[in-house]
């Protein structure tokens, strides 16, 4: 059974940071595109970055670029998500889903992912 759990999800403050790891069991991550999307009360679902099967390509939102990185460790089977100068806007609940798809690319649209966790919390504010 595919499996992926969300963690590192906290409480921090404006311009803080934090890291979100997304670990996978029942199958090998590296096999798989991973996207990492948020969704905030109210609001749809946004997919914030993803990154490709290699790790050689990623893509982030315009909204994170330049503040967010994504990276895979696969002797972990663990994806990462480093978020720097967090705010407010950033809180929401944030998973990671693995898609089906082939090739050294990956793209946003969580229409493409087909797997996904329960989440983590990022929550922003002084």
């Amino acid at each position: 059974q595919l499996q992926l759990v969300e963690s590192g999800g906290d409480l921090v403050q404006p311009g803080g940071s934090l890291r979100l790891s997304c670990a996978a069991s029942g199958f090998t991550l590296d096999d798989y595109p991973i996207l990492w999307f948020r969704q905030a009360p109210g609001k749809e679902r946004e997919g914030v970055s993803c990154i490709s099967l290699s790790g050689g390509n990623t893509n982030y939102a315009p909204s994170v670029e330049g503040r967010f990185t994504i990276s895979r460790d696969n002797a972990k089977n663990t994806v990462y998500l480093q978020m720097n100068s967090l705010k407010p806007e950033d809180t929401a609940v944030y998973y990671c889903a693995a898609g089906q798809y082939s090739g050294n690319y990956c793209t946003l649209p969580l229409t493409f992912y087909d797997y996904w966790g329960q989440g983590t919390q990022v929550t922003v504010s002084s």
